[in-house]
């Protein structure tokens, strides 16, 4: 692809956001009840492509066993506060009420009580009587610590999680994570990153790796972009990854799943990333808006709470419906945020695609004016898209 000079000294390539992207129609189309939107992943058939966010604002033990029954994965965070507190609910109703300059730092009070395996153990085996897939999240510093009381809960499936994760870590201090050693010899199937190019993406799929997460900062409550300065818009990331994909099944025979993380609040954004070529989609802020979420009407990112660089701040998602409202619908609204996933059998069926895997060879094109090109009454009213 042709980059763009940006001075004498360093060129770059042009990258697209979801919002830069639309969906082209083809010439066929369905009907939504003949679109099979499920997911297979290792031994595991899910009827939504879809995992919720390891957030503690997302995820508790009961949002997990309510996600897996409606189809989907519930991550849980085995280093939030699930896991460092016995009963963690004063602390979520304090969060809601704490003001928005205290917030951050309060956070990170709260957050510095030791995580207990026990509780992990404990929080694992209680989703996992509900007969629903368990899956849990762990950063790679704490993976080999935490992963055994996974183990001991009977975890289905284990997330390696962290805003970049590399295949390749170097410290001169501390002995890193060997990803691939590990991969191969833990009992289930792991998910690995996140990452956001074509080589880490498939640095990390030949580690053995089940499927990889896609996104650098494009969540709600992710401020890493303006931390760091690091990121690839969500588009191209997905594209690049799945173009990893292919290189991956070539070389091996494998395939891994790309499951494109953050970013997506509206149904048109999750038929945008699975069109860009994801698998499944990894969304956080729209759950959070549940009226069942562990903290209802507000939402923070993984890092928010970091002791010494938070990358992350806490949202008002505010509260638009039940979990199957969000999900399935009913919609009663008509900005896209409700039946996120009857707007993807929708658009499935609209340009004619069968499948999740078949969406994934849509046409796109880059549509700068998508958002707005006749838009201006919804706009000036702020209703509609002009929200």
């Amino acid at each position: 692809m042709a980059e763009v000079e940006i001075g004498i000294f360093k060129s770059g390539r042009r990258a697209y956001g979801l919002d830069d992207i639309a969906i082209v129609p083809s010439r066929r189309t369905r009907d939504p009840e003949d679109v099979d939107i499920s997911w297979d992943i290792d031994a595991f058939h899910l009827e939504l492509p879809l995992m919720a966010s390891a957030m503690d604002g997302v995820v508790s033990p009961a949002t997990a066993i309510e996600i897996g029954r409606l189809g989907g994965i519930g991550v849980l965070n085995l280093e939030g506060l699930w896991t460092r507190y016995e009963d963690p609910t004063p602390y979520f109703e304090e969060i809601s009420r704490l003001d928005d300059d205290k917030a951050t730092a309060r956070m990170q009070q709260i957050y510095a009580e030791p995580i207990k395996p026990e509780l992990a153990t404990e929080r694992i085996k209680q989703i996992k009587s509900a007969g629903v897939v368990t899956a849990a999240s762990i950063t790679p510093q704490h993976t080999e610590w935490l992963a055994p009381a996974a183990l001991a809960g009977e975890l289905d499936l284990l997330v390696i999680q962290g805003t970049v994760v590399s295949a390749e870590h170097v410290s001169k201090t501390t002995e890193p994570l060997n990803l691939k050693r590990f991969i191969r010899n833990f009992e289930i199937p792991v998910i690995v990153g996140g990452c956001a190019s074509y080589h880490a993406a498939l640095h990390l799929m030949r580690t053995g790796a089940v499927g990889v997460l896609v996104g650098v900062g494009p969540g709600n409550a992710c401020t890493t972009r303006a931390v760091l300065g690091i990121g690839v818009p969500q588009a191209t990331a997905i594209a690049d990854a799945a173009g990893a994909r292919m290189r991956h099944l070539d070389e091996t025979g494998v395939y891994c799943h790309v499951i494109a993380d953050g970013g997506m609040s509206k149904g048109g954004d999750i038929a945008k990333a699975i069109a860009c070529g994801a698998d499944a989609v990894m969304i956080g802020s729209p759950l959070a808006a549940a009226e069942e979420a562990p903290c209802r009407g507000f939402h923070w990112g993984m890092a928010t709470f970091h002791p010494t660089l938070p990358r992350g701040t806490r949202i008002r998602t505010g509260t638009r419906g039940t979990l199957k409202e969000i999900l399935l619908g009913p919609a009663h609204e008509n900005d896209g945020r409700l039946n996120l996933f009857g707007a993807l059998r929708t658009a499935m069926a609209t340009c004619g695609y069968a499948s999740v895997k078949e969406f994934q060879k849509a046409e796109v094109m880059v549509a700068p004016a998508l958002q707005t090109e006749g838009k201006a009454a919804q706009r000036a009213q702020g209703v509609g898209m002009g929200r």
